[in-house]
């Protein structure tokens, strides 16, 4: 399938990458398909709307930056995304200019199943995490300074 995408033009993408999400993204509720993008030698991926060429969503893997990161996927959630054992947890990322004030969204993780092709944002109500986490919050923290 061929994409256009604001960042890297005209893209093909194979129907692997290509997740659908039942109730879109909130705040982009009607946008339901969505291509998983791998930024080579990177610990990053674009969620790329395949009809919205400007929709488009920086990911990371939240353990790498955050080890301790943990939440209990409800089975309702389970059951939508039509988890069976295999699944990808990955968070949305906001870039700044100064590059140690990113953060990362902890507290609605991007739910994915590989096997069904199936992914949803989750909001963990019950969970102590937050929309801004710093992302190089622990690395910081392990060198000895502040990070906040």
């Amino acid at each position: 399938m061929i994409i256009e995408t604001l960042s890297w033009g005209t893209l093909e993408v194979n129907d692997e990458q290509i997740y659908y999400f039942s109730k879109g993204i909130p705040g982009f509720d009607d946008e339901t398909d969505f291509a998983l993008i791998s930024m080579e030698d990177t610990s990053f991926w674009y969620l790329q709307s395949v009809k919205e060429r400007e929709l488009s969503f920086l990911l990371g893997d939240p353990f790498l930056f955050y080890p301790s990161y943990e939440f209990e996927l409800p089975d309702i959630e389970a059951e939508e995304l039509r988890i069976q054992s295999n699944v990808l947890i990955r968070c949305i990322i906001t870039l700044k200019d100064q590059i140690e004030q990113s953060t990362i969204n902890l507290l609605a993780p991007i739910v994915l199943n590989p096997d069904a092709k199936t992914g949803k944002q989750i909001v963990l109500h019950s969970a102590p995490y937050h929309t801004k986490h710093y992302l190089l919050q622990e690395k910081l923290i392990v060198d000895g300074k502040d990070g906040g």
